[in-house]
């Protein structure tokens, strides 16, 4: 059993899978920690305009990140388990969820992965592999195409 669980989310139910471990895993005494990384996007450069920075209302998706995890955090608690919701801002997804568990002493990290390969893999980038290769701490990983 892990004292604390780290549970990225993003808001998808591919990504939701990951609770269900995470509950199986979390003794009583334990904590589940869920995790929502805010990336802005970048600058646009145009030949007309130059530099554009798109219009974003930064503390809105704060409040809708913080309000999708609190409604997990809530169902977790009506199970008896402890939870809290944590919304960091940050570029690199992977890099946020490590550092974070660096800072917090997260006994163990479930997340679930597409599990592209190949060309897929470096259009997109991994995630899952930019946590494995930093992690301070063992990594679960669930593929999407499982059903449990």
């Amino acid at each position: 059993m892990f004292k604390r669980i780290l549970v990225p989310l993003d808001g998808s139910e591919l990504a939701e899978k990951a609770l269900q471990q995470a509950l199986s895993l979390c003794p009583d005494t334990g904590e589940i920690v869920l995790l929502q990384v805010i990336r802005l996007p970048l600058p646009v450069m145009t030949p007309d305009v130059g530099m554009a920075m798109p219009v974003i209302a930064v503390d809105d998706m704060f409040d809708e990140a913080k309000a999708y995890l609190n409604e997990w955090v809530k169902a977790l608690e009506d199970k008896g388990v402890r939870a809290k919701a944590v919304v960091v801002e940050g570029n690199n997804v992977a890099d946020m969820i490590v550092d974070y568990a660096k800072e917090h002493d997260i006994a163990l990290i479930i997340k679930t992965t597409h599990g592209r390969g190949g060309l897929s893999r470096l259009v997109f980038g991994s995630v899952a592999e930019g946590v494995l290769r930093q992690t301070p701490c063992p990594v679960m990983f669930i593929r999407a195409d499982t059903d449990d």
